[in-house]
Protein backbone atom coordinates (compact mmCIF):
# COMPACT_ATOMS: atom_id res chain seq x y z
CA UNK A 1 0.00 0.00 0.00
CA UNK A 2 1.45 3.38 -0.98
CA UNK A 3 1.77 6.27 1.44
CA UNK A 4 -0.99 8.23 -0.29
CA UNK A 5 -3.34 5.28 -0.12
CA UNK A 6 -2.70 4.64 3.58
CA UNK A 7 -3.08 8.28 4.63
CA UNK A 8 -6.23 9.38 6.40
CA UNK A 9 -8.74 11.54 4.51
CA UNK A 10 -8.42 15.25 5.25
CA UNK A 11 -11.66 15.41 7.23
CA UNK A 12 -10.50 12.59 9.52
CA UNK A 13 -7.11 14.20 9.99
CA UNK A 14 -8.81 17.43 11.00
CA UNK A 15 -11.28 15.70 13.31
CA UNK A 16 -8.39 13.93 15.02
CA UNK A 17 -6.31 17.11 15.28
CA UNK A 18 -9.04 19.05 17.14
CA UNK A 19 -9.30 16.35 19.81
CA UNK A 20 -6.61 18.01 21.90
CA UNK A 21 -7.94 21.54 21.41
CA UNK A 22 -9.54 21.82 24.88
CA UNK A 23 -6.32 20.58 26.49
CA UNK A 24 -4.29 23.06 24.46
CA UNK A 25 -6.52 25.97 25.42
CA UNK A 26 -6.28 25.09 29.10
CA UNK A 27 -2.53 24.40 28.92
CA UNK A 28 -1.98 27.79 27.33
CA UNK A 29 -3.68 29.49 30.27
CA UNK A 30 -2.02 27.17 32.78
CA UNK A 31 1.57 27.78 31.70
CA UNK A 32 1.28 31.41 30.60
CA UNK A 33 -1.00 32.87 33.24
CA UNK A 34 -1.00 30.67 36.37
CA UNK A 35 1.97 32.32 38.09
CA UNK A 36 0.88 35.76 36.92
CA UNK A 37 -2.69 35.21 38.17
CA UNK A 38 -1.79 33.86 41.62
CA UNK A 39 1.16 36.18 42.26
CA UNK A 40 0.22 39.47 40.58
CA UNK A 41 -3.60 39.25 40.65
CA UNK A 42 -4.48 37.28 43.81
CA UNK A 43 -1.35 38.43 45.63
CA UNK A 44 0.07 35.02 46.58
CA UNK A 45 3.70 34.78 47.62
CA UNK A 46 6.08 33.51 44.94
CA UNK A 47 6.63 30.27 46.85
CA UNK A 48 2.86 29.62 47.20
CA UNK A 49 2.27 30.26 43.50
CA UNK A 50 5.12 27.88 42.72
CA UNK A 51 3.66 25.22 45.04
CA UNK A 52 0.35 25.31 43.18
CA UNK A 53 2.06 24.83 39.83
CA UNK A 54 4.26 22.09 41.30
CA UNK A 55 1.21 20.26 42.71
CA UNK A 56 -0.37 20.36 39.27
CA UNK A 57 2.74 19.11 37.51
CA UNK A 58 3.33 16.30 40.02
CA UNK A 59 -0.33 15.25 39.84
CA UNK A 60 -0.11 15.22 36.06
CA UNK A 61 3.21 13.36 36.15
CA UNK A 62 1.86 10.67 38.47
CA UNK A 63 -1.45 10.28 36.64
CA UNK A 64 0.09 10.13 33.18
CA UNK A 65 1.92 6.75 33.30
CA UNK A 66 -0.88 5.19 35.38
CA UNK A 67 -3.47 6.31 32.86
CA UNK A 68 -1.21 5.11 30.05
CA UNK A 69 -0.96 1.68 31.65
CA UNK A 70 -4.71 1.44 32.25
CA UNK A 71 -5.47 2.75 28.77
CA UNK A 72 -3.36 -0.04 27.25
CA UNK A 73 -4.92 -2.85 29.29
CA UNK A 74 -8.62 -1.85 29.34
CA UNK A 75 -11.02 -2.37 26.45
CA UNK A 76 -12.99 0.84 26.77
CA UNK A 77 -16.71 1.33 27.02
CA UNK A 78 -18.38 -1.19 24.74
CA UNK A 79 -17.46 -0.60 21.11
CA UNK A 80 -16.48 3.01 21.70
CA UNK A 81 -12.76 2.26 21.83
CA UNK A 82 -10.38 2.35 24.77
CA UNK A 83 -8.57 5.53 23.68
CA UNK A 84 -11.76 7.52 23.04
CA UNK A 85 -13.27 6.31 26.33
CA UNK A 86 -10.35 7.70 28.30
CA UNK A 87 -10.46 10.85 26.20
CA UNK A 88 -14.11 11.37 27.18
CA UNK A 89 -13.36 10.81 30.88
CA UNK A 90 -10.55 13.35 30.72
CA UNK A 91 -12.64 15.92 28.87
CA UNK A 92 -15.41 15.79 31.47
CA UNK A 93 -12.90 16.16 34.31
CA UNK A 94 -11.32 19.23 32.69
CA UNK A 95 -14.71 20.86 32.06
CA UNK A 96 -15.79 20.39 35.68
CA UNK A 97 -12.63 21.74 37.34
CA UNK A 98 -10.78 24.30 35.24
CA UNK A 99 -13.00 27.35 35.80
CA UNK A 100 -12.40 27.16 39.57
CA UNK A 101 -8.64 27.49 39.12
CA UNK A 102 -8.73 30.95 37.50
CA UNK A 103 -11.13 32.58 39.92
CA UNK A 104 -11.05 33.78 43.49
CA UNK A 105 -11.95 31.04 45.93
CA UNK A 106 -15.61 31.05 46.98
CA UNK A 107 -16.10 32.97 50.22
CA UNK A 108 -12.54 34.37 50.24
CA UNK A 109 -11.57 38.00 50.67
CA UNK A 110 -8.38 39.97 51.25
CA UNK A 111 -8.27 38.83 54.90
CA UNK A 112 -8.35 35.11 54.04
CA UNK A 113 -5.04 33.40 54.91
CA UNK A 114 -3.11 32.32 51.84
CA UNK A 115 -2.65 28.79 53.17
CA UNK A 116 -6.45 28.40 53.32
CA UNK A 117 -6.79 29.52 49.70
CA UNK A 118 -3.99 27.11 48.81
CA UNK A 119 -5.95 24.18 50.26
CA UNK A 120 -9.06 25.30 48.37
CA UNK A 121 -7.38 25.34 44.97
CA UNK A 122 -5.40 22.08 45.24
CA UNK A 123 -8.34 19.61 44.71
CA UNK A 124 -9.48 21.44 41.58
CA UNK A 125 -5.92 21.46 40.24
CA UNK A 126 -5.54 17.71 40.85
CA UNK A 127 -8.85 16.89 39.11
CA UNK A 128 -7.91 19.14 36.20
CA UNK A 129 -4.50 17.54 35.81
CA UNK A 130 -5.99 14.03 35.93
CA UNK A 131 -8.41 14.97 33.16
CA UNK A 132 -5.70 16.71 31.16
CA UNK A 133 -3.43 13.66 31.37
CA UNK A 134 -6.22 11.26 30.38
CA UNK A 135 -7.05 13.37 27.33
CA UNK A 136 -3.43 13.87 26.30
CA UNK A 137 -2.34 10.23 26.54
CA UNK A 138 -5.41 8.82 24.83
CA UNK A 139 -5.11 11.36 22.02
CA UNK A 140 -1.38 10.74 21.43
CA UNK A 141 -1.91 6.97 21.55
CA UNK A 142 -4.28 7.19 18.62
CA UNK A 143 -1.53 8.35 16.22
CA UNK A 144 0.16 4.96 15.66
CA UNK A 145 -3.28 3.32 15.57
CA UNK A 146 -4.71 5.63 12.91
CA UNK A 147 -1.68 5.71 10.58
CA UNK A 148 1.33 3.46 10.10
CA UNK A 149 3.78 5.13 7.69
CA UNK A 150 6.53 7.31 9.11
CA UNK A 151 5.66 10.49 7.23
CA UNK A 152 1.94 10.06 7.89
CA UNK A 153 2.75 10.10 11.62
CA UNK A 154 4.78 13.28 11.20
CA UNK A 155 1.94 14.83 9.21
CA UNK A 156 -0.69 13.88 11.78
CA UNK A 157 1.52 15.22 14.57
CA UNK A 158 1.99 18.46 12.61
CA UNK A 159 -1.78 18.79 12.16
CA UNK A 160 -2.17 18.24 15.88
CA UNK A 161 0.41 20.88 16.68
CA UNK A 162 -1.10 23.30 14.18
CA UNK A 163 -4.30 23.22 16.22
CA UNK A 164 -2.22 23.56 19.39
CA UNK A 165 -0.92 26.80 17.95
CA UNK A 166 -4.44 27.86 16.96
CA UNK A 167 -5.55 27.18 20.54
CA UNK A 168 -2.77 29.35 21.95
CA UNK A 169 -3.54 32.09 19.45
CA UNK A 170 -7.19 31.92 20.50
CA UNK A 171 -6.34 32.28 24.18
CA UNK A 172 -4.03 35.24 23.66
CA UNK A 173 -6.39 36.95 21.21
CA UNK A 174 -9.31 36.62 23.63
CA UNK A 175 -7.11 37.83 26.49
CA UNK A 176 -6.09 40.90 24.49
CA UNK A 177 -9.75 41.63 23.69
CA UNK A 178 -10.74 41.31 27.35
CA UNK A 179 -7.92 43.61 28.48
CA UNK A 180 -8.86 46.07 25.71
CA UNK A 181 -12.50 46.16 26.76
CA UNK A 182 -11.47 46.52 30.40
CA UNK A 183 -9.42 49.64 29.66
CA UNK A 184 -12.18 50.98 27.40
CA UNK A 185 -14.85 50.65 30.09
CA UNK A 186 -12.65 52.13 32.82
CA UNK A 187 -9.72 54.26 31.57
CA UNK A 188 -8.49 54.62 35.15
CA UNK A 189 -7.50 50.96 35.29
CA UNK A 190 -3.72 50.72 35.65
CA UNK A 191 -1.42 48.97 33.21
CA UNK A 192 -0.18 46.80 36.08
CA UNK A 193 -1.91 43.57 37.05
CA UNK A 194 -3.94 43.44 40.26
CA UNK A 195 -7.17 42.20 41.91
CA UNK A 196 -9.20 44.28 39.43
CA UNK A 197 -8.17 41.74 36.76
CA UNK A 198 -9.88 38.75 38.44
CA UNK A 199 -13.00 39.04 36.19
CA UNK A 200 -10.77 39.09 33.10
CA UNK A 201 -9.16 35.75 33.92
CA UNK A 202 -12.47 34.23 35.08
CA UNK A 203 -14.18 35.17 31.82
CA UNK A 204 -11.20 33.96 29.83
CA UNK A 205 -11.40 30.52 31.48
CA UNK A 206 -15.14 30.23 30.78
CA UNK A 207 -14.68 31.17 27.11
CA UNK A 208 -11.87 28.64 26.84
CA UNK A 209 -14.08 25.86 28.22
CA UNK A 210 -16.96 26.69 25.88
CA UNK A 211 -14.76 26.66 22.76
CA UNK A 212 -12.88 23.54 23.86
CA UNK A 213 -16.07 21.59 24.57
CA UNK A 214 -17.29 22.26 21.03
CA UNK A 215 -14.08 20.97 19.44
CA UNK A 216 -14.02 17.90 21.70
CA UNK A 217 -17.51 17.07 20.44
CA UNK A 218 -16.26 17.33 16.84
CA UNK A 219 -13.41 14.95 17.66
CA UNK A 220 -15.68 12.30 19.16
CA UNK A 221 -18.12 12.53 16.26
CA UNK A 222 -15.51 12.47 13.48
CA UNK A 223 -12.79 10.11 14.72
CA UNK A 224 -13.17 6.35 14.57
CA UNK A 225 -10.71 4.32 16.59
CA UNK A 226 -9.28 1.61 14.34
CA UNK A 227 -6.01 -0.24 13.96
CA UNK A 228 -3.81 1.29 11.25
CA UNK A 229 -2.80 -0.92 8.36
CA UNK A 230 0.90 -1.44 7.64
CA UNK A 231 2.34 0.29 4.60
CA UNK A 232 4.69 -1.40 2.14
CA UNK A 233 7.83 0.18 3.52
CA UNK A 234 7.07 -1.30 6.93
CA UNK A 235 6.13 -4.81 5.73
CA UNK A 236 8.55 -7.67 5.48
CA UNK A 237 7.80 -10.89 3.57
CA UNK A 238 9.23 -14.30 4.17
CA UNK A 239 9.44 -14.98 0.41
CA UNK A 240 9.53 -12.99 -2.80
CA UNK A 241 5.82 -13.42 -3.56
CA UNK A 242 4.59 -13.01 -0.01
CA UNK A 243 4.39 -9.82 2.08
CA UNK A 244 3.12 -9.71 5.64
CA UNK A 245 4.12 -7.68 8.68
CA UNK A 246 7.01 -9.43 10.36
CA UNK A 247 6.11 -8.53 13.92
CA UNK A 248 2.44 -9.22 13.32
CA UNK A 249 3.34 -12.83 12.67
CA UNK A 250 4.85 -13.01 16.11
CA UNK A 251 2.73 -10.40 17.92
CA UNK A 252 0.36 -12.81 19.73
CA UNK A 253 3.30 -14.28 21.68
CA UNK A 254 5.82 -11.40 21.73
CA UNK A 255 4.07 -8.03 22.15
CA UNK A 256 6.12 -5.44 24.04
CA UNK A 257 4.68 -4.72 27.48
CA UNK A 258 5.54 -1.79 29.73
CA UNK A 259 8.36 -3.63 31.52
CA UNK A 260 10.03 -4.39 28.18
CA UNK A 261 10.32 -0.70 27.36
CA UNK A 262 12.24 -0.07 30.58
CA UNK A 263 15.03 -2.31 29.27
CA UNK A 264 15.38 -0.41 26.00
CA UNK A 265 18.23 2.19 25.88
CA UNK A 266 16.47 4.06 23.08
CA UNK A 267 13.47 4.54 25.34
CA UNK A 268 15.62 6.69 27.64
CA UNK A 269 17.21 8.56 24.75
CA UNK A 270 13.82 9.70 23.47
CA UNK A 271 12.57 10.38 27.03
CA UNK A 272 15.44 12.77 27.80
CA UNK A 273 15.04 14.55 24.48
CA UNK A 274 11.29 14.91 25.03
CA UNK A 275 11.86 16.17 28.58
CA UNK A 276 14.30 18.84 27.38
CA UNK A 277 11.87 19.87 24.65
CA UNK A 278 9.04 20.33 27.11
CA UNK A 279 11.27 22.22 29.53
CA UNK A 280 12.13 24.73 26.82
CA UNK A 281 8.56 25.10 25.58
CA UNK A 282 6.73 25.12 28.91
CA UNK A 283 9.14 27.11 31.07
CA UNK A 284 9.62 29.79 28.41
CA UNK A 285 5.82 30.00 28.14
CA UNK A 286 5.50 30.17 31.92
CA UNK A 287 8.01 32.96 32.45
CA UNK A 288 7.55 35.03 29.31
CA UNK A 289 4.83 37.07 31.04
CA UNK A 290 7.06 37.76 34.05
CA UNK A 291 9.92 38.68 31.72
CA UNK A 292 7.75 41.13 29.81
CA UNK A 293 6.21 42.86 32.84
CA UNK A 294 9.11 42.79 35.33
CA UNK A 295 12.24 42.87 33.16
CA UNK A 296 11.17 44.82 30.09
CA UNK A 297 8.58 46.79 32.14
CA UNK A 298 5.94 46.57 29.39
CA UNK A 299 2.19 47.18 29.95
CA UNK A 300 0.03 44.16 30.80
CA UNK A 301 -1.47 43.96 27.29
CA UNK A 302 1.91 42.61 26.13
CA UNK A 303 1.33 39.35 28.03
CA UNK A 304 -1.29 38.70 25.33
CA UNK A 305 0.34 40.20 22.22
CA UNK A 306 3.86 38.75 22.55
CA UNK A 307 2.71 35.14 23.16
CA UNK A 308 0.31 35.68 20.25
CA UNK A 309 3.25 36.54 17.96
CA UNK A 310 5.11 33.47 19.22
CA UNK A 311 2.33 31.10 18.30
CA UNK A 312 1.55 32.70 14.97
CA UNK A 313 5.16 32.04 13.98
CA UNK A 314 4.81 28.51 15.33
CA UNK A 315 1.65 28.02 13.30
CA UNK A 316 3.42 29.06 10.10
CA UNK A 317 6.43 26.84 10.78
CA UNK A 318 4.20 23.79 11.41
CA UNK A 319 3.25 23.70 7.72
CA UNK A 320 6.84 23.36 6.48
CA UNK A 321 7.95 20.64 8.90
CA UNK A 322 6.82 17.66 6.83
CA UNK A 323 8.79 18.58 3.65
CA UNK A 324 11.82 19.49 5.77
CA UNK A 325 11.69 16.23 7.71
CA UNK A 326 11.45 14.32 4.43
CA UNK A 327 14.40 16.22 2.97
CA UNK A 328 16.87 16.26 5.87
CA UNK A 329 15.32 13.88 8.42
CA UNK A 330 13.69 14.45 11.78
CA UNK A 331 16.93 14.78 13.74
CA UNK A 332 18.29 17.59 11.57
CA UNK A 333 14.90 19.31 11.54
CA UNK A 334 14.94 19.17 15.34
CA UNK A 335 18.45 20.66 15.29
CA UNK A 336 17.23 23.56 13.14
CA UNK A 337 14.62 24.30 15.81
CA UNK A 338 17.32 24.23 18.50
CA UNK A 339 19.37 26.76 16.53
CA UNK A 340 16.42 29.18 16.54
CA UNK A 341 16.02 28.69 20.31
CA UNK A 342 19.72 29.39 20.91
CA UNK A 343 19.64 32.53 18.77
CA UNK A 344 16.68 33.75 20.85
CA UNK A 345 18.58 33.04 24.08
CA UNK A 346 21.67 34.88 22.86
CA UNK A 347 19.53 37.85 21.82
CA UNK A 348 17.90 38.04 25.26
CA UNK A 349 21.28 37.76 26.96
CA UNK A 350 22.83 40.66 25.05
CA UNK A 351 19.85 42.99 24.55
CA UNK A 352 18.54 44.13 27.94
CA UNK A 353 16.32 46.84 26.43
CA UNK A 354 14.70 45.23 23.41
CA UNK A 355 11.99 47.71 22.58
CA UNK A 356 10.18 46.61 19.42
CA UNK A 357 12.85 43.97 18.91
CA UNK A 358 10.91 41.79 21.36
CA UNK A 359 8.57 40.90 18.48
CA UNK A 360 11.45 39.51 16.43
CA UNK A 361 12.70 37.51 19.41
CA UNK A 362 9.17 36.15 19.89
CA UNK A 363 9.13 34.93 16.27
CA UNK A 364 12.38 32.99 16.81
CA UNK A 365 11.15 31.42 20.05
CA UNK A 366 7.78 30.51 18.58
CA UNK A 367 9.14 28.89 15.42
CA UNK A 368 11.88 27.04 17.29
CA UNK A 369 9.52 25.73 19.98
CA UNK A 370 7.04 24.48 17.39
CA UNK A 371 9.75 22.67 15.45
CA UNK A 372 11.35 20.82 18.34
CA UNK A 373 7.99 19.87 19.86
CA UNK A 374 6.59 18.35 16.67
CA UNK A 375 9.81 16.49 15.91
CA UNK A 376 10.11 15.08 19.44
CA UNK A 377 6.53 13.78 19.26
CA UNK A 378 7.25 12.27 15.84
CA UNK A 379 10.33 10.50 17.22
CA UNK A 380 8.21 9.09 20.05
CA UNK A 381 5.66 7.77 17.55
CA UNK A 382 8.50 6.16 15.58
CA UNK A 383 9.82 4.58 18.76
CA UNK A 384 6.45 2.93 19.35
CA UNK A 385 6.04 1.88 15.70
CA UNK A 386 3.63 -1.07 15.53
CA UNK A 387 3.69 -1.74 19.30
CA UNK A 388 0.46 0.20 19.77
CA UNK A 389 -0.78 -2.11 22.51
CA UNK A 390 1.69 -0.43 24.89
CA UNK A 391 1.82 2.96 23.15
CA UNK A 392 -0.08 4.80 25.89
CA UNK A 393 2.50 3.70 28.48
CA UNK A 394 5.33 5.09 26.35
CA UNK A 395 3.59 8.43 25.94
CA UNK A 396 2.73 8.39 29.62
CA UNK A 397 6.34 7.77 30.62
CA UNK A 398 7.55 10.56 28.33
CA UNK A 399 4.99 12.92 29.78
CA UNK A 400 5.91 11.88 33.34
CA UNK A 401 9.51 13.02 32.84
CA UNK A 402 8.42 16.36 31.41
CA UNK A 403 5.76 17.09 34.06
CA UNK A 404 8.02 16.32 37.02
CA UNK A 405 10.95 18.21 35.46
CA UNK A 406 8.77 21.24 34.77
CA UNK A 407 7.33 21.20 38.28
CA UNK A 408 10.77 20.96 39.89
CA UNK A 409 12.09 23.65 37.57
CA UNK A 410 9.33 26.05 38.56
CA UNK A 411 9.65 25.41 42.30
CA UNK A 412 13.43 25.94 42.10
CA UNK A 413 13.02 29.19 40.15
CA UNK A 414 10.32 30.43 42.54
CA UNK A 415 12.35 29.39 45.58
CA UNK A 416 15.39 31.34 44.38
CA UNK A 417 13.28 34.43 43.63
CA UNK A 418 14.74 37.52 45.34
CA UNK A 419 11.28 38.82 46.33
CA UNK A 420 8.85 37.04 48.66
CA UNK A 421 5.99 39.51 48.49
CA UNK A 422 3.59 40.68 45.77
CA UNK A 423 5.60 43.84 45.08
CA UNK A 424 8.75 43.25 43.06
CA UNK A 425 12.12 44.85 43.77
CA UNK A 426 14.77 45.96 41.25
CA UNK A 427 16.40 42.52 41.55
CA UNK A 428 13.41 41.06 39.69
CA UNK A 429 14.52 42.85 36.54
CA UNK A 430 17.74 40.85 36.27
CA UNK A 431 16.26 37.68 37.77
CA UNK A 432 13.70 37.06 35.03
CA UNK A 433 16.25 38.16 32.43
CA UNK A 434 18.56 35.28 33.34
CA UNK A 435 15.66 32.87 33.87
CA UNK A 436 14.66 33.30 30.22
CA UNK A 437 18.26 32.79 29.09
CA UNK A 438 18.76 29.61 31.12
CA UNK A 439 15.42 27.91 30.39
CA UNK A 440 15.93 28.39 26.65
CA UNK A 441 19.64 28.42 25.86
CA UNK A 442 20.81 26.31 28.80
CA UNK A 443 18.29 23.52 28.27
CA UNK A 444 18.81 23.70 24.49
CA UNK A 445 22.47 22.76 25.03
CA UNK A 446 21.40 19.64 26.96
CA UNK A 447 18.90 18.79 24.22
CA UNK A 448 21.64 19.16 21.59
CA UNK A 449 23.86 16.70 23.49
CA UNK A 450 21.00 14.20 23.66
CA UNK A 451 20.37 14.66 19.95
CA UNK A 452 24.06 13.92 19.29
CA UNK A 453 23.68 10.62 21.16
CA UNK A 454 20.80 9.68 18.87
CA UNK A 455 22.86 10.55 15.79
CA UNK A 456 25.78 8.46 17.07
CA UNK A 457 23.67 5.57 18.39
CA UNK A 458 20.51 5.47 16.25
CA UNK A 459 17.30 4.44 17.92
CA UNK A 460 16.99 0.66 17.87
CA UNK A 461 14.53 -1.47 19.79
CA UNK A 462 16.56 -4.45 21.04
CA UNK A 463 13.58 -6.70 21.72
CA UNK A 464 12.07 -5.95 18.31
CA UNK A 465 15.40 -6.71 16.61
CA UNK A 466 15.70 -9.98 18.53
CA UNK A 467 12.26 -11.06 17.34
CA UNK A 468 13.08 -10.07 13.77
CA UNK A 469 16.44 -11.86 13.84
CA UNK A 470 14.83 -14.99 15.22
CA UNK A 471 12.12 -15.04 12.56
CA UNK A 472 14.53 -14.25 9.77
CA UNK A 473 16.87 -17.00 10.87
CA UNK A 474 14.02 -19.49 10.98
CA UNK A 475 13.17 -18.56 7.39
CA UNK A 476 16.77 -18.92 6.25
CA UNK A 477 17.40 -15.18 5.95
CA UNK A 478 20.56 -13.33 6.85
CA UNK A 479 20.03 -12.10 10.44
CA UNK A 480 22.60 -9.36 9.96
CA UNK A 481 20.53 -7.81 7.17
CA UNK A 482 17.35 -8.08 9.20
CA UNK A 483 18.82 -6.02 12.03
CA UNK A 484 19.21 -3.02 9.74
CA UNK A 485 15.45 -2.84 9.19
CA UNK A 486 14.88 -2.25 12.89
CA UNK A 487 16.68 1.08 12.93
CA UNK A 488 14.50 4.15 13.33
CA UNK A 489 15.95 7.01 11.32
Amino acid sequence: MSESESALPLCKRLSYAVGHFLNDLCASMWFTYLLVFYHSVLGFQNSYAGVLLLVGQVADGVCTPLIGYESDRTDGCGTYGKRKTWHLVGTVSVLLSFSFIFNQCIGCDLSTPQWASLIYFIPFIVIFQFGWAATQISHLSLIPELVSSEHAKVELTAYRYAFTVVANITVYAVAWILFHFQSGEDPSVADNLGPVDIPVFRNLSLIVLAIGALFSLLFHLGTRETKAEQSDDEDYGSSEGERQPLLSRNSPSTPMQWQHWLREPSFYQVAVLYMCTRLIVNLSQTYISMYLTNTLLLPKKYIATIPLVMYVSGFVSSFIMKPFSKLIGKCMTYFMGLVLIMVFSYWVLLDTQMGNGVYGAAVLLGAGSATILVMSLAMTADLIADQTQSGAFVYGAMSFTDKVANGLGVIIIQGLHPCHTQACCPACVWYYHYVMVIVTGGVAVVAALCLCSILIWPIKIVRRLAVMNGLMSSDGEDSENSSDSGVIN
